[in-house]
């Protein structure tokens, strides 16, 4: 199971230099930063003070693991100390005053809602000491200032707010415990702010890694001028924020003002928003990261409040750009996918290149990659069933986890998981279209991450989105996918035998299907009938048995003034391996923003031009029949709605039997619409 690439704009400190403090990401920050340099020119009689003054941030290590692996992890690939450590290092802060510490707000940013636990300093000694209260906090300028409960009797670093342009500096890291990286550069230049030019970031050329995060930067007589943030993208100048910043920052007080864009797949246009909030200090990390996160997530709802707002005059199914959509004929493919509207403005299904996974007793899972999600179907295993599947979300994971497997990285190998376990979370959800998902949520605590699937019940499994994402974002990530529910677009396809499961589930069924009858008696009769249209047949037309397949193909289409979303197209095949199949085919006239294409094609379906004429023909080695069901229409009336029905078989066939099937199919084929 591949992870879906992050949305852009789902980022609370954009373009830091911070990472979920995976294995795999602090393997890589070891290799960074693991070798010591020594300062060549920095009083060596200073040392000793920024040594003691400078610490290493962590977070604690998962103690339990509630996923399994198809063997165990290979911890002997990782290095002595990253693999004996309790703690990941995600970065440094520093001592500016009596029990006053400060690092990037970027760096505390990933204790907010996390998963493993809450952030800690740690000195060179080991020593850990958790943080007592957040006292100033700033997002767009990625700081943060702390205290620690039991603070080690240390003197602070000196300060120094008017540092000398080209002077020499030196940026500090500690990290992974192995000691004081110090670095020396130049402070080269000033940068304005990106959004409005409200400060100037400091650049300079001494080297920096992710470790180096929220690190003092120092002047040549170890006085600290900045806090290192970031890495250049583009050149080998980095960036700090002044430390009079820090110092003049209001007190007892978080703030947040910050520009970010939010997008949905299902359009291409972005918002742009401010996040802009405060509230007051001193709090405990605890209180701090509950209030933000709260305030955040507020405001990631009104983003995408307001981006829905914005184009709500072309939002499917409105809007010219919806038309084609609501003229088109079923896609049949049980493998779902999503609507977009693409650069023309033309609302369409999202194309597809799913790979397949192989599950035991006739099972798969089809996936593949629609924007920022997987999109699964899973064809339940015939030893599972509905009823078995839909009330076990363990053993639905464990199957996806089979056919489309996630693996967790150690050292140089990638180890399959083969169980998340009990998810922490589930519920409902009803989209607009009145289907029922099932949402459940795994928590990946050594990844920092949550899997968020939402599954929708369908008669050989399930249809699905999925993603992968960090844990504070999971609230702005499961907001975005009760929004793409309503343009998921899927049919419904199974055996009959898995049918009659399925609708045994009433609970879960779309609300669509309350409408519709469907009755089957093996090696008897078959009857589908609706508020639209009904059919029966027997035998003497087509086997009915437990393995014969029935599809719906659904659509979006207006109905009295409101789109719905129903059963366009019936197919039902003799067996899901036979090609010998009976359709009915619903038909609508085209609206007059249509193009040529769609009146053509509605013309010859009014004057019953071939293939819908009644006479044979021959097509991939199938001989079809098919008319125009229902009344006859006039030459000069015009419906709204045309029904079609085909008889399909392989191998060439007499004209006789084929006309004498198509009029079996036909006898008790009844349009209800007009």
């Amino acid at each position: 199971m591949e992870k879906p690439v992050g949305s852009a704009r789902n980022m609370h400190f954009p373009n830091r230099q911070a990472s979920r403090p995976t294995v795999a990401w602090v393997a890589w920050l070891a290799l960074l930063v693991a070798p010591m340099l020594a300062a060549a020119t920095l009083d060596p009689a200073v040392l000793p003070k920024v040594q003691a003054a400078t610490f290493e941030v962590v977070v604690p290590k998962p103690v339990n693991d509630p996923l399994t692996y198809e063997k165990p992890l290979p911890l002997d690939q990782l290095p002595f100390q990253l693999r004996n450590d309790k703690y990941y290092s995600v970065g440094t802060a520093f001592a500016v005053g009596d029990n006053r510490y400060v690092t990037a707000g970027h760096v505390l940013a990933i204790g907010i809602s996390n998963l493993m636990g809450e952030p800690a300093v740690r000195d060179a000694n080991g020593n850990v000491y958790a943080i007592d209260k957040i006292t100033r906090f700033s997002l767009q300028e990625d700081f943060v200032e702390f205290t620690l409960k039991n603070a080690p009797k240390i003197a602070p670093l000196e300060v120094n707010t008017q540092p000398a342009m080209n002077d020499v500096v030196y940026a500090v890291g500690n990290a992974l415990g192995t000691g004081i990286v110090i670095r020396d550069g130049l402070y080269t230049s000033q940068t304005p702010e990106e959004e409005n030019g409200r400060w100037k970031w400091m650049r300079f050329s001494a080297a920096a890694s992710p470790g180096n995060s929220g690190g003092p930067l120092l002047d040549r007589d170890g006085k600290v001028i900045g806090v290192v943030l970031m890495k250049s993208p583009d050149e080998n100048l980095n960036y700090a924020l002044p430390i009079d910043l820090v110092l003049k920052a209001p007190a007892d007080l978080a703030v947040a003002d910050t520009r970010q864009l939010y997008q949905l797949d299902a359009i291409d246009d972005k918002h742009s928003g401010t996040f802009k909030a405060q509230f007051p200090l001193p709090k405990s990390f605890a209180d701090f990261s509950a209030t933000f996160q709260k305030l955040y997530d507020a405001y990631v709802d009104q983003q995408l409040h307001d981006l829905l707002a914005e184009n709500a005059d072309t939002m499917f199914p409105k809007g010219s750009g919806s038309s084609r959509m609501l003229h088109s004929s079923s896609n049949l493919n049980p493998f779902p996918t999503l609507l977009h509207r693409n650069s023309s403005g033309t609302w369409v299904a999202t194309t597809t290149s799913e790979s397949k996974g192989t599950l035991p007793h006739n099972g798969y899972v089809s996936k593949a990659v629609v924007g920022n999600q997987l999109m699964f179907h899973l064809r339940k295993p015939d030893d599972v069933s509905s009823k078995q599947l839909y009330s076990d979300p363990k053993l639905v994971m464990d199957l996806l986890l089979k056919g489309a497997p996630l693996q967790r990285r150690v050292g140089s190998e990638q180890v399959k998981v083969t169980s998340l376990g009990k998810p922490s979370e589930e519920q409902t959800f009803t989209d607009a279209y009145q289907r029922h998902w099932q949402v459940r949520v795994w928590p990946m605590a050594y990844d920092n991450s949550k899997l968020i699937a939402f599954l929708l019940p369908v008669p050989d499994g399930y249809a699905a989105m999925v993603r992968v994402v960090t844990a504070k974002s999971a609230h702005e990530e499961m907001g975005d996918l009760k929004a793409l529910a309503n343009f998921f677009y899927v049919s419904y396809s199974g055996t009959l035998e898995q049918w009659k499961e399925y609708l045994a589930n009433t609970e879960l069924l779309p609300a669509v299907l309350s409408d519709i009858a469907i009755r089957f008696d093996y090696d008897n009769d078959f009857r589908y009938q609706s508020k639209r249209m009904d059919f029966s047949y027997t035998p003497a037309l087509q086997k009915i048995d437990k393995d014969s397949q029935l599809v719906l193909g659904m659509s979006y289409f207006e109905d009295h003034g409101k789109v719905v979303w129903d059963v366009s197209n019936v197919v039902v095949k003799s067996n899901i391996d036979n090609a010998e199949k009976i359709s009915v085919n619903r038909h609508i006239a085209p609206s007059d923003d249509l193009d040529d294409s769609y009146r053509n094609y509605w013309g010859k379906v009014l004057r019953r031009s071939h293939p819908d004429d009644g006479v044979p023909y021959s097509e991939n080695d199938m001989t079809y029949i098919g008319t125009v069901g229902g009344t006859p229409v006039s030459a000069d009336a015009k419906p709204n709605v045309l029904y079609t029905a085909f008889y399909g078989v392989d191998g060439p066939r007499p004209e006789d039997a084929m006309k004498g099937k198509l009029n079996l199919l036909l006898e008790k084929l009844q349009i209800n619409e007009h």
